[in-house]
């Protein structure tokens, strides 16, 4: 069988998503190749799997009558599907939602995508997110759904002593994201400076994609870091490799430091499971796909929308040293235990055998 992947752009949670599931399905014989829109950072990651970058009708249609197809997983791109079907893809199309943003937007793709849907393709999927699954029910009660857990690669993301990373041992808050308002970043430098009040050798790292940040937020976002004096503690990496991720992570919760997630909303959140893969403890919003991984004082933290609980949280996290085992301990098993890739090619294959092909 073969299966082409498709998005706009090499970037975040959903590269890290295409790019392992080419590579677990491959491990079952099954072909698995991905399609951008455009370039992105994400294409540094990217080894061994054939990949296209093309937005031109032509070069589509090219592409889908050599390729010869079996299905197609269209991840966001509504348009996408007329587009196959126009360019005379007869095969297998799924529509597939990661994320989406606020439950607003998401509520809003979804209804307008559900035209599209039902008029091309023939089943949906997304992570058992809740939001997700009730917009799923609600525009698409009567059509094919599915409904996979994501993977995450437990081999390459686990503990690895980089004591050369953070040379002066001071503790680490870790953040990764785009700077965007969904990914609130404006909370995570709030976070740091309330803390930084209490931890005076407190740092503060923050991982971004610089192509992808929503206009004029670099801006505001030097401003704020000036207003709250942050510049003496804060480094920013950009596009970081995603192999050199599990360092980073790693070096954070040996440092006594965490992980903060400031999402308003995750279909997923992948930096998440990552970190805690990687023994790195994560203090979190409740952005609902983040609770596949975390049960608060059991697996990581949640933590409101008021700095000061997220600064009695953090310290909480940093202070309480049985706490602190116990919630690395906890978090590092449900990851490896849960988000497996065998797991997620053996549900795959379920949908495909349920849409008509025999795998």
């Amino acid at each position: 069988m073969k299966i082409l992947f498709t998005y706009y752009i090499p970037s975040g949670g959903i590269e890290t998503l295409n790019r392992l599931r080419c590579q677990a399905l491959r491990q079952r014989g099954i072909e698995a190749e991905q399609l951008y829109l455009w370039d992105g950072a994400g294409k540094q990651n990217i080894r061994d799997i054939p990949t296209y970058f093309m937005n031109d009708q032509q070069q589509l249609a090219g592409l889908v009558h050599v390729r010869q197809y079996d299905a197609i997983v269209v991840t966001c791109d509504h348009f996408m599907l007329e587009r196959l079907r126009g360019v005379g893809y007869p095969g297998t199309l799924i529509y597939e939602a990661q994320g989406l943003e606020s439950v607003e937007a998401a509520n809003s793709t979804l209804e307008f995508a559900s035209m599209f849907v039902r008029s091309h393709a023939q089943g949906v999927i997304a992570p058992p997110t809740s939001h997700l699954m009730q917009l799923f029910q609600k525009y698409f009660g009567d059509f094919p759904r599915f409904y996979i857990q994501n993977m995450v690669d437990t081999n390459r993301f686990s503990y690895v002593h980089a004591p050369d990373l953070n040379p002066s041992e001071a503790p680490i808050l870790m953040w990764v994201g785009r700077l965007e308002t969904n990914k609130n970043w404006r909370y995570f430098l709030e976070i740091g400076a309330a803390l930084a009040s209490h931890v005076p050798n407190l740092q503060l790292w923050m991982f971004e994609d610089a192509n992808i940040s929503e206009p004029g937020e670099c801006v505001h976002f030097q401003a704020m870091v000036a207003s709250l004096g942050l510049g003496r503690r804060l480094k920013v990496f950009s596009n970081m490799p995603h192999d050199h991720m599990p360092h980073y992570f790693s070096v954070t919760g040996y440092s006594g430091g965490m992980l903060v997630s400031t999402s308003k909303v995750e279909g997923f959140g992948y930096a998440v499971a990552e970190a805690m893969s990687c023994r790195c403890p994560v203090l979190a919003t409740d952005s609902d796909g983040v609770r596949h991984f975390i049960d608060h004082d059991v697996t990581g933290k949640f933590m409101t929308a008021s700095v000061h609980d997220a600064v009695r949280q953090a310290l909480d996290l940093m202070r309480n040293a049985s706490l602190r085992k116990s919630v690395i301990a906890q978090g590092e098993a449900r990851i490896r235990t849960l988000f497996t890739p065998e797991r997620y090619v053996s549900d795959l294959i379920n949908v495909m055998r349920a849409l008509g092909h025999p795998i």
